[in-house]
């Protein structure tokens, strides 16, 4: 897992050297999740036309729910982004496929606790070295 985490790393890194626009720290990890989605689902380019579209609408509408959600309880919030998510689950199984729109949700899951579990790792490296 740690691998599939470095390679898709280093391809966004050749992306972003690739292009003259430096991305925005967010811009940086929706790229990994594309590709690190894209490798996972294992994505035919029919499926891939198909997937994109609803993914970006997805993303979309959860972004606005997470906005519209900083003044609301906790409970609440967690409430409507799982109605957008049953919305896009039917969505996702028209583009792709029931099995592979579940697994959509799993491997989304899945790549944000490897972001989660990277960023501890740089706080705890920073504080050893503080500490050093």
């Amino acid at each position: 897992m740690k691998r599939i985490f470095t390679l898709l790393f280093t391809i966004f890194f050749l992306i972003t050297a690739a292009t003259a626009q430096q991305p925005r720290p967010g811009e940086r990890v929706e790229a990994l999740k594309i590709a690190y989605l894209t490798k996972k689902l294992n994505l035919t380019t029919d499926e891939a036309q198909r997937f994109w579209p609803v993914y970006n609408a997805y993303m979309a509408e959860l972004k606005k729910v997470r906005i519209e959600g900083r003044s609301m309880d906790e409970l609440e919030k967690d409430e409507k982004v799982l109605a957008v998510r049953k919305k896009y689950y039917n969505d996702f199984s028209k583009a792709l496929n029931p099995e592979k729109a579940n697994q959509f949700f799993r491997y989304e899951k899945e790549f944000y606790g490897f972001v989660a579990k990277e960023l501890q790792d740089r706080k705890d490296n920073r504080q050893h070295k503080q500490q050093d």
